[in-house]
């Protein structure tokens, strides 16, 4: 099922919390593409945006019986996926240490893994790096609209932030994407 109304994700999800594995497996097809579009893009690390993806599901499945589908099931999904994401970022920042790229490149025998933003719906070249120069709350907003596919109302409730502060944010960051734009546009080039 590619695109799911409202009135059939709220069936969905009931029937899914009362145990249907034919809805659960919609609900899986229809959200996890998104959901780890989403991660891959705020992480940029795949097995970890797979790893949050899974487990996300696994909160989700734990917690449908008990959930009354109002129309907020994406807000809530995407809700739990960013608070996975988040504990899970707290959680290594703990336990980091650091390592040399030397190191790095001998421990993966000198191959360079893919660029995971190569994949569908992820921005590519001057845009991705404009992106990356923002601050994490825009960048967040940006990612939760245009690659996890919520409304601005959705937004709302998953970021728990008023509809007007949030179109101001959305608004904001977009300038600042433009303006990042502009200037690297206006950069020389090391090829020119």
């Amino acid at each position: 099922m590619d695109e799911i109304t409202p009135d059939q994700l709220a069936v969905v999800v009931r029937s899914a919390g009362g145990g249907d594995e034919a809805a659960w497996r919609t609900l899986v097809e229809t959200f996890s593409p998104r959901v780890f579009a989403l991660l891959r893009a705020q992480c940029r690390d795949e097995e970890l945006a797979e790893e949050i993806t899974q487990s996300t599901f696994c909160t989700i499945a734990s917690k449908l019986a008990g959930y009354d589908e109002v129309g907020r099931f994406e807000a809530w999904m995407m809700r739990i996926a960013m608070n996975r994401l988040r504990d899970e970022m707290r959680r290594r920042k703990r336990h980091a240490r650091p390592a040399s790229e030397s190191t790095l490149i001998g421990l993966a025998g000198g191959i360079e893994a893919p660029d995971p933003t190569d994949a569908r719906g992820l921005p590519e070249g001057d845009l991705k790096a404009a992106i990356e120069r923002l601050p994490d709350a825009d960048r967040e907003i940006l990612y939760l609209r245009h690659v996890g596919g919520l409304s601005f109302k959705q937004l709302s409730e998953a970021l728990e932030t008023p509809m007007g502060t949030l179109l101001a944010r959305h608004h904001r960051a977009l300038k600042k994407v433009r303006s990042l734009l502009e200037g690297m546009r206006s950069e020389p080039r090391d090829d020119e």
